[in-house]
């Protein structure tokens, strides 16, 4: 009896719309209480939307307002802001 491989879950970015491994996104949630957060983990409750850690897909998703459409909720500046130096970080650490 072999063990079977482990399935990788895929997500799809709201920016760019390509299937990527869970692991290789960033969720950002709109929690049960109605804010908007980042999980890292992956695992906090409340409606989700996954993007790349690229800049370039947040920027469209941000022009075209899909953040807002997918969390079905308004997102503050505080928080664009707190995802773009999130992305902007995980880039440099690439690079």
């Amino acid at each position: 009896m072999s063990l079977k491989p482990r399935k990788i879950p895929l997500r799809i970015c709201i920016g760019c719309r390509e299937k990527r491994p869970k692991k290789e996104l960033i969720r950002i949630v709109r929690t049960p209480q109605g804010e908007v957060v980042m999980d890292l983990t992956g695992k906090k409750a409340g409606r989700g939307a996954y993007i790349c850690l690229q800049s370039d897909c947040f920027k469209k998703a941000l022009k075209k307002k899909l953040l807002e459409k997918n969390l079905q909720h308004s997102v503050s500046e505080s928080m664009i802001n707190e995802i773009m130096a999130q992305l902007e970080e995980t880039e440099r650490s690439q690079a």
